[in-house]
């Protein structure tokens, strides 16, 4: 089993709920705790230094705003900066979020090993993920295997990131085509570019491409 978690949870009550399901339920027992993204950070970098490495992050995706200015202020930011010096930290999202497309997101974008929905199944959910994970499972949340949403959700292709980190940066698409044609990436005519965004905009039910970089952002895709 895990020797070493770190848990970034910004509610106490959570917090301490999910070290007391490691303790008892699973038996671990080097546990530490962080309420806030950088908090989390700077306790795993503490650890890496010393060689001490966490083999399991817990996290959730939103945290509250504290007085301290902070860098990283979301779950998202905080897996990506562990995996860019950890890269293989198993990674367990812990949210209120239910909205198969962002969970879908998660293990597509950020490579997650696990989800877990807060609820009244939590606590053996949680269980379940952490023995899951460090069998080498990946460990969906039933949200999503039980849920007939999944089948229609979402899947992006690397054209689409691309088309969507350009419209993010505020090119247009003649731009955007001008672009691929320089870099040699295909499709790359006026209808192809013109027909992929469209279907962004259908896909993700974005009004304009504001919104649509907003949600995307949102999704953690971007």
């Amino acid at each position: 089993m895990f020797s070493k978690v770190l848990v970034a949870e910004d509610y106490e009550i959570a917090n301490q709920g999910i070290i007391k399901v490691l303790n008892d339920k699973i038996g671990i027992h080097n546990i530490e705790e962080a309420k806030y993204c950088d908090d989390a950070y700077l306790k795993f970098r503490k650890a890496h230094n010393d060689q001490e490495v966490f083999e399991l992050l817990i996290t959730d995706l939103s945290f509250r705003e504290d007085h301290k200015i902070q860098t990283r202020t979301s779950g998202i930011e905080l897996i990506k900066d562990i995996r860019s010096i950890q890269p293989d930290i198993k990674v367990i999202v812990y949210s209120q979020e239910d909205r198969p497309d962002k969970i879908n997101m998660l293990f597509e974008n950020l490579n997650i090993d696990g989800y877990v929905c807060k609820g009244q199944d939590a606590i053996q959910e949680l269980v379940a993920c952490v023995q899951g994970v460090y069998q080498g499972n990946t460990v969906w949340p039933p949200e999503i295997t039980n849920n007939s949403a999944a089948n229609t959700m979402i899947h992006l292709d690397d054209l689409d990131i691309i088309l969507l980190e350009e419209l993010s940066q505020g090119f247009t698409k003649k731009e955007i085509r001008i672009k691929l044609k320089k870099q040699n990436i295909s499709p790359n005519s006026e209808s192809a570019i013109d027909k992929r965004v469209s279907k962004l905009f259908d896909d993700f039910k974005a009004k304009n491409t504001t919104h649509l970089v907003a949600i995307v952002k949102d999704l953690g895709i971007l």
